[in-house]
């Protein structure tokens, strides 16, 4: 089975990264304090601190994990090499609606943040958008209806 590619900007590579080492390191050990100080505290089946120590590493293993697959199967977007003829992951691009231009950054759903104008390769939107030129239109299905975009500037 083929994993499926997850695309991430350099600095968003860092950024897991830097919070899987941080995990690994002293989040394990602090959880690992959690146990040993609510092991002291006696009977186990009725104490919380334990069980609430126990949930957190739970928590704390679940995101290593996690990290450590997105980071293993990331493809790092190279904004310097990549091809913008057509919308791709990594491209900016300026799209004209009945109520304005706006402007999107295509990106892996992991970094997708729609208040800076991120948008998901996975999205609707995101999907409706890759491999459009300059000039094509696009309709995408939303809740609220069917939205036309017409591709304005890719870069």
């Amino acid at each position: 089975m083929e994993t499926k590619k997850i695309y991430l900007t350099k600095e968003g590579f860092e950024k897991l990264n830097t919070e899987f080492e941080k995990l690994t390191i002293s989040g394990r050990r602090e959880v690992a304090d959690l146990i040993k100080q609510a092991k002291e505290y006696g009977d186990l089946s009725e104490n919380s601190e334990y069980a609430d120590a126990k949930d957190k590493q739970a928590f704390t293993e679940g995101r290593i994990a996690e990290l450590e697959h997105i980071l293993k199967n990331a493809e790092l977007i190279d904004e310097i090499h990549t091809d913008c003829g057509a919308v791709n992951v990594g491209c900016t691009v300026n799209v004209e609606l009945e109520t304005g231009e706006m402007e999107y950054r295509i990106v892996g759903s992991y970094e997708a943040d729609p208040e800076k104008g991120w948008i998901s390769n996975e999205s609707p939107l995101g999907q409706a958008l890759i491999g459009r030129k300059k000039g094509e239109e696009i309709e995408v299905v939303a809740p609220a209806g069917t939205i036309k975009y017409k591709v304005k500037r890719i870069k």
